[in-house]
């Protein structure tokens, strides 16, 4: 008989062994599920205010940098290439130059034709804003994102379509917050097809 009990202890054992086991697994399960849910509704809250803070302010969250637009596949893109530019840099120290190849991706092909009318004064208005600039600006990050900008309004400007400057510094020293601009540009990207500073 204590050979028949004995052998009757060890699968309960066993048994207990598994319960512990799948207990804790579900343990850390709920406890990870909890986690991922509490993140969530904090997320989630965080986006509720931050869209809430628009709405109060009348202002629509701008895209980190223009190339967030989506593409439409029913609507291939229209390019319209610009000679390439070539221009002294304000540098003062040396006399530095700046060879950039400006493509502008415009809404359609009709917009494109209207573009090509304007040509000499959008050109114009390209030179002097890469006249303004050094080398250093030219060669950062920063500040080919800023020369971009800076075409995308320009080249829009001869045609009577003033767009909106988002980072207007007043005169008190204080930022504008960023506005929803009411027009339209119908030129949506700036690329540069080559990038020479010498």
């Amino acid at each position: 008989m204590s050979s028949a009990s004995a052998t009757a202890d060890a699968p309960k054992k066993g048994n207990k062994k598994l319960i512990v086991i799948i207990a804790a697994v579900v343990l850390l399960v709920g406890i990870g599920g909890g986690a991922f849910a509490y993140i969530a509704k904090q997320k989630a809250a965080a986006a509720a205010a931050a869209a809430d803070e628009e709405e109060e302010s009348g202002e629509e969250a701008a895209p980190a940098h223009a190339e967030t637009r989506k593409h439409d596949p029913k609507h291939a893109p229209t390019f319209v290439p610009l000679e390439p530019f070539v221009v002294n840099l304000a540098d003062k120290e040396t006399e530095r130059f700046a060879q950039v190849g400006v493509t502008l991706e415009v809404d359609d092909a009709k917009f494109a034709d209207e573009l090509k009318a304007y040509m000499p004064a959008i050109r114009n208005g390209i030179l002097m804003v890469l006249a303004h600039k050094t080398s250093a600006e030219l060669l950062s990050q920063e500040g080919k994102l800023a020369l971009q900008k800076e075409i995308l309004r320009e080249s829009v400007l001869p045609l009577g379509i003033e767009v909106e400057d988002e980072d207007e510094v007043p005169a008190q020293g204080k930022r504008k917050k960023k506005r929803k601009s009411a027009v339209h540009n119908p030129v949506s990207r700036v690329h540069f097809s080559n990038f020479i500073v010498q």
